[in-house]
């Protein structure tokens, strides 16, 4: 095993898979000499050449700010065989391009009786933490996992990003691969570069055993609820269970429920507004299929529901991290 960075984990993925399938691509705006905006594909196109400079055998894409071109221009290249990596340089960005990816690649399979299949992964990076304002900082995740036909993964450490993405990668339908600007350099433990390995998609993840209350999350908020735990363990004698969705489509409430079960509390924790999230579905689902489980009412805990501001103060206010997640924790356990 070996300590690695997430940035690292969701590079080497990319990597292994184009050594391994010549019909995995990368395109993006700025992902080839530049390397990405945050250097994720940093010295992809220096192995697997570029498009622009030969077009017979560079498989790097580098594009015009056209996210409505290039992800259409993928969606098309995945109904033909080819397994486009498309890079969204802030996920926010979704929106110019929602019907080629919603409309059009996620109803495909399904419109052609599953004659046509779209291997594409859609990946960049979302959320707050760096000042980057209203419309270069929000997690787009319930908005996308309102539409069938794509699977929505959100890893929180790097073991699962690679793995998870390797799985995307192979996938035979569009998956969109949310990752979290604020994990970047966060490191973890790994297997050894030239150990295979993969990740299932639709399958959670208890990354803390617990017997009082189940925190449920993903991406950076896991982290966030981690660090939550541990601290309300030491200073409030209560011990936290910490389940990590890793699939926000498919959801693994199987994991869930067993976790509630086990503690009879309930919290579901996003950085997305708490209105129409995927905490609201979390907790409409127990209250459909095991209320009988809860020994107190299950509770939901997203962002403020405003637009996230430039200020740092401001930022670090409406956003709910670990002093937010805690002071719901000891209100439920009241």
């Amino acid at each position: 095993m070996r300590k690695t960075q997430y940035i690292q984990a969701i590079n080497e993925a990319i990597r292994d898979e184009m050594r391994r399938d010549e019909s995995v691509f990368l395109i993006g705006e700025d992902v080839g000499y530049y390397g990405g905006l945050f250097r994720v594909t940093r010295n992809v196109q220096e192995e697997f050449g570029s498009f622009l400079e030969e077009p017979d055998q560079g498989r790097v894409v580098d594009t015009p700010i056209s996210e409505q071109g290039f992800v259409g221009m993928s969606v098309g290249a995945a109904m033909v065989g080819m397994r486009p990596i498309v890079e969204l340089m802030y996920m926010d960005f979704f929106l110019v391009c929602a019907d080629q990816l919603l409309n059009q690649a996620a109803k495909m399979h399904y419109m052609t009786g599953g004659v046509v299949n779209v291997p594409m992964v859609i990946r960049g990076q979302q959320g707050g933490g760096k000042k980057y304002g209203s419309q270069h900082s929000q997690c787009i995740e319930s908005a996308v996992a309102h539409f069938p036909g794509v699977k929505v993964v959100a890893p929180a450490t790097p073991y699962d990003a690679k793995g998870l993405l390797i799985s995307a990668i192979r996938d035979e339908n569009p998956v969109i691969f949310l990752e979290h600007k604020m994990l970047y350099f966060t490191r973890g433990d790994m297997p050894d570069a030239d150990e295979e390995y993969s990740v299932p998609i639709g399958k959670a993840d208890v990354k803390r055993e617990g017997k009082d209350l189940t925190i449920v999350s993903f991406g950076y908020s896991l982290l966030q609820a981690l660090e939550a735990a541990e601290e309300l363990a030491a200073h409030h004698n209560i011990d936290a269970e910490v389940v990590d969705l890793r699939s926000i489509v498919p959801l693994d409430m199987e994991t869930v429920l067993a976790s509630v079960k086990k503690t009879g509390r309930l919290l579901a924790v996003h950085e997305s507004q708490s209105n129409c999230g995927i905490g609201a579905e979390i907790v409409a689902r127990i209250y459909e299929e095991a209320p009988y489980l809860l020994k107190s009412p299950a509770r939901r805990l997203g962002m403020a529901p405003v637009s996230i501001p430039v200020s740092q103060p401001l930022e670090e206010e409406i956003l709910p991290w670990k002093k937010n997640i805690k002071a719901a924790v000891l209100e439920m356990m009241r």
